[in-house]
């Protein structure tokens, strides 16, 4: 499954670069597609995780989510499709989109407010779902259109590479030479050894990916200090979705991937890597 996974991953990157590369604008209709097609799974999935702990209603998380989402857009098409009122940063309609939402659940808890009904405990997981689901994620969406198709592509695949490498790494590694646990209550399968491996791993890749992609780093020295640093994010990603997961008395987020449990199972690492991979690659500029 994770061979499948990686392939689909690389299929959407090359996709879209042709594409892009023929219609002289980065539409990414790919990923588009792809991350619009997640961001609704990891809105039910967070609904369902929270239930019990008296969750937003679905299609407030939903509209909130794909708002965050599409805003990602507008400002990189803004010139190819004659938008002037999109021109600028597109963090900046990333913030409008999440303000907005944050604006329109207080107006739902408004208009549905009774007595002892939780209000502020909802609101406030729906500004912390919005903020993991719909935030972080766009700082994956935003590595795509990193300077250019192919240094845009090249960067998204470093952080996959990298943070899911690790994943690979430590599990293989846990698994034949774990002795000591990492983190009993978080993760209880987790273990050091595991971790080192998992670590070394993600040097790995991100030393290979330097040799696809040459100006990707700047030396061999900061590939493997770009592996390390979001390698261990990574696991600091993973770690944080089992506190959600331990927190909410389950063991998987859904049973949606074979071998892997649900989406937010899947991409909890990359959810935590991609703000550093794009401070990281962002400040090395053009």
């Amino acid at each position: 499954m994770g061979l499948v996974m990686a392939v689909l991953a690389a299929g959407v990157l090359a996709a879209d670069g042709w594409l892009a590369a023929r219609l002289g604008a980065p539409f990414y209709p790919c990923l588009f597609v792809a991350g619009l097609l997640l961001s609704v799974l990891v809105c039910v999935e967070l609904r369902a995780l929270l239930h019990s702990a008296g969750a937003p209603p679905l299609w407030l998380l939903l509209g909130g989510a794909v708002t965050i989402f599409l805003a990602n857009w507008p400002a990189h098409l803004a010139s190819h499709l004659g938008w002037g009122w999109a021109k600028g940063d597109a963090f900046r309609h990333v913030t409008y989109a999440f303000a907005a939402w944050v604006l329109i659940a207080f107006l739902y808890e408004m208009a549905t407010y009774r007595p002892d009904n939780g209000t502020v405990m909802r609101l406030a997981l729906f500004v912390w779902a919005m903020a993991y689901a719909g935030v972080l994620s766009a700082f994956f969406v935003q590595l795509r259109f990193w300077t250019d198709h192919d240094r845009g592509a090249a960067a998204l695949g470093a952080l996959l590479a990298v943070t899911k490498g690790g994943d690979v790494g430590a599990y293989f590694t846990g698994r034949f030479l774990g002795r000591h646990r990492m983190t009993p209550l978080l993760s209880p399968k987790k273990t050091w050894e595991g971790f080192a491996g998992g670590v070394v791993t993600s040097i790995g890749a991100a030393v290979g990916m330097s040799f696809v992609r040459a100006d990707l780093f700047g030396s061999i020295v900061e590939a493997v200090l770009f592996g390390v640093v979001l390698g261990v994010t990574g696991v600091l990603g993973d770690l944080a979705e089992s506190l959600i997961k331990r927190d909410c008395g389950v063991k998987d987020a859904s049973q949606v991937v074979p071998g892997f449990g649900g989406i937010l199972d899947v991409v909890d690492s990359v959810l935590f890597a991609a703000p550093v991979a794009f401070w990281w690659l962002g400040a090395r500029g053009a």
